[in-house]
């Protein structure tokens, strides 16, 4: 079974959509694009396959992520605060690593979960395909870039963690959270989109 796993392909549907004010392929409010047989790896370590339409959870938040990105490593602790807070109310957090640089490859992002490192890493965590076709699909230019999918799998928000990634004593307002408040509580969040900011995806032809 875990031949066919690693065996397949990457597919991302992505639905029609207009760019938003930041991102230049989706706004709030679009239809998230679909993806499957995308390659993960768990907390525990097992590599795994992941589809949208298999996740049952009421919010996905999905958040395009890179291995040495000093942003990503700032809000690593949040994510997993976040990840940890919400886990038994319904959310599911994905982390997609979609750079295609050295040191983010599939086997690297399961060595991040075998060696933390930096901290232990509680979400799911998975791998771009080699064209880089989720990362696409989403319009992610930065690490790290948050959507946060509603039960109907809009996309109720998209944008930064927070309005200060690099200094959590310095965070005033919390963008990702209170979204997923919002969505759980069956309401519109207050602020749909902000832009990402972070390290530049290097995207290749």
């Amino acid at each position: 079974m875990r031949k066919v796993l690693l065996s397949m392909a990457a597919v991302f549907l992505a639905a029609p959509a207009f760019a938003g004010e930041f991102n230049k392929v989706l706004s709030a409010g679009d239809k998230a694009p679909d993806f499957a047989g995308l390659q993960a790896v768990a907390p525990n370590g097992e590599q795994t396959s992941l589809t949208l339409s298999d996740v049952k959870d009421d919010v996905v938040v999905v958040v395009f992520l890179s291995n040495l990105c000093p942003v990503v490593k700032a809000v690593e602790d949040r994510l997993n605060e976040l990840t940890a807070e919400y886990k038994d109310k319904g959310v599911r957090v994905i982390g997609v690593c979609t750079n295609i640089q050295k040191g983010n490859t599939l086997a690297d992002v399961k060595t991040r979960l075998d060696d933390p490192g930096d901290g232990k890493i509680n979400y799911v965590y998975a791998h771009d395909d080699a064209g880089q076709s989720m990362g696409k699909a989403y319009g992610a230019v930065v690490t790290p870039s948050c959507f946060v999918l509603d039960k109907d799998r809009k996309i109720a928000y998209l944008g930064a963690v927070d309005d200060n990634q690099m200094k959590e004593d310095k965070v005033s307002k919390h963008f990702l959270k209170d979204a997923i408040d919002a969505v759980l509580a069956g309401k519109t969040p207050e602020v749909t989109e902000t832009r990402a900011t972070g390290c530049g995806i290097p995207y290749g032809k």
